[in-house]
């Protein structure tokens, strides 16, 4: 008799909705070989494109183990590395998380107070939240930090990549050491990421100091099927120039438009609107309503371009996209990558991509890149080495969180960790006693 499949082993009342709510007639490569794993409590770091159904994959397993297990209160943190791509994904995550009774929410620091009073008395199952959060949630007088997290059993780390490659990264797992500590048992990692270059090194990295002592998959099936993605390179000069091009190519079509200056987006979009085009902008300066009426507008619209910054780089959803317009160049394969996914998500399209450089040396780093991509090379990630900085804030932090600490023992935990040797932790620390912090 055949081994069952990871359709067969989620939970049924999962399976009657992933065949009858979402109507998907079978799971996508990552999402069955995905559920095993999980399933039997290992750490993994899940890879596939954009838009190649990674949240699902993560989810339905861990909401299966969920209810197959019993895990009471807060079970599963999902950490984002963007409040707006957590915005984006808790309708989605309620939905399937209802479909079992059970409740997810967002936190973060746009939460309202009456929010976050009711998540400390009604604790959701799944919350969704950045690193930030969790260390305020720890640290806060106001939250009974054992109760809140003591049922904690897996963590979600959605774009991990994103997080890796800067303090970040290492901030989040000192986080999740702690939290670790607070629950009193093993908590499972599961980090996704569309665009890595050595996945069996960052899943060590996501372990902590649980790397070599809990078991850990990479999950990354061959994509099957793939269409070569449509890829073009032009040499327009400069802004005015590149807004007529916009304004002419994909008529009728959504187009969303990378720019790496808002000084460029502010000017690509007037130029655009002077032709007439329909125009939204996104770029970190603008209030958090603005980026959001400007994103559901674009969302709703059709013959509409967006121009961006790299905040809609990730995985936040502004609706079905026909066309991606880079001018100039990212900084790499991966950056294009992340970019080039946006597009191809509906049945009929394919993925593409143009290249409008303003001078020649975009020119040739744009030509760098699609030699790179063609030749199936993505950067590896590399967490910065040894962050004193970050061993610093985590004894502060943790002496927050426990109000009288071991520094011995504190000390200890972040060189174990990666954070300092033990010599630099022990002067970190003395450091810290001796001016008063």
């Amino acid at each position: 008799m055949s081994e069952p499949g990871g359709f067969d082993l989620l939970h049924p009342v999962i399976q009657h909705h992933v065949v009858n709510t979402l109507g998907w007639p079978t799971l996508r490569p990552l999402q069955e070989e995905s559920v095993a794993p999980l399933l039997a409590g290992s750490d993994a770091v899940l890879l596939a494109p954009t838009a190649g159904g990674k949240t699902e994959a993560a989810l339905l397993p861990l909401l299966t183990a969920m209810e197959q297990q019993s895990w009471p209160g807060l079970s599963v943190l999902y950490v984002c590395p963007l409040k707006a791509l957590l915005n984006n994904l808790q309708p989605r995550v309620a939905t399937y998380a209802a479909w079992l009774g059970r409740t997810a929410s967002v936190r973060h620091g746009d939460t309202t107070a009456g929010d976050r009073g009711r998540q400390s008395r009604e604790r959701p199952s799944i919350l969704l939240t950045t690193p930030e959060s969790l260390e305020a949630m720890l640290v806060s007088t106001l939250i009974d930090a054992p109760r809140m997290f003591g049922d904690v059993r897996a963590v979600v780390v959605d774009e991990v990549h994103a997080f890796a490659g800067d303090d970040r990264g290492w901030h989040l797992l000192a986080v999740l050491e702690r939290l670790t500590e607070l629950a009193g048992h093993p908590i499972q990692r599961v980090g996704l990421s569309a665009t890595v270059g050595n996945a069996p090194e960052l899943l060590t990295w996501l372990q902590g100091t649980g790397a070599g002592r809990r078991a850990g998959s990479v999950v990354a099936p061959p994509a099957s099927g793939a269409v070569t993605p449509e890829l073009v390179l032009d040499h327009v000069g400069n802004v005015g120039n590149a807004a007529t091009v916009i304004s002419k190519i994909g008529l009728g079509e959504k187009r969303l438009v990378f720019a790496d200056s808002r000084r460029t987006v502010e000017e690509l979009a007037v130029q655009l609107r002077e032709r007439e085009v329909e125009t939204y902008v996104s770029h970190s300066s603008l209030s958090l309503d603005e980026r959001r009426r400007a994103e559901a507008a674009f969302g709703d619209a059709r013959n509409c371009v967006i121009v961006s910054t790299s905040t809609l780089e990730l995985g936040i959803d502004v609706g079905d996209l026909d066309r991606v317009v880079q001018l100039g160049a990212p900084i790499t394969v991966a950056s294009l990558l992340q970019r080039l996914g946006r597009t191809g998500r509906r049945a009929g399209t394919s993925r593409n991509m143009t290249f409008l450089s303003l001078d020649d040396a975009e020119l040739v780093r744009a030509a760098g890149l699609l030699l790179l991509h063609g030749e199936g090379y993505v950067e590896p990630v590399t967490p910065p080495p040894l962050p004193r900085h970050v061993a610093a804030q985590q004894l502060l932090g943790v002496t927050l969180q426990k109000r009288r600490v071991n520094l011995r023992d504190e000390e200890l935990r972040v060189a174990r960790l990666g954070l300092a040797i033990p010599e630099e932790a022990r002067e970190i620390g003395k450091g810290l006693v001796d001016t008063g912090h």
